[in-house]
């Protein structure tokens, strides 16, 4: 079982660990902050809670802060 994770420069297939593997445990094996982070799981929008499925896309995108 695996998914396609894109962050970045990086669009690779990566293996799930377990069967209950969430962006949040993504984030957390990356060091990302959930805070400057937005998820998309197949083009939509998922909280970190969210559990990645086998043969899903999840999409990370740093958010910018500015002023």
């Amino acid at each position: 079982m695996s998914f396609i994770l894109k962050y970045k420069s990086i669009d690779e297939k990566r293996d799930l660990p377990d069967d209950d593997y969430t962006i949040k445990d993504l984030l957390n094996d990356m060091d990302l902050s959930p805070q400057t982070i937005v998820s998309k799981q197949n083009g939509d929008l998922v909280i970190e809670d969210t559990v990645i499925n086998d043969g899903d896309e999840i999409q990370l995108v740093q958010i910018i802060y500015g002023g």
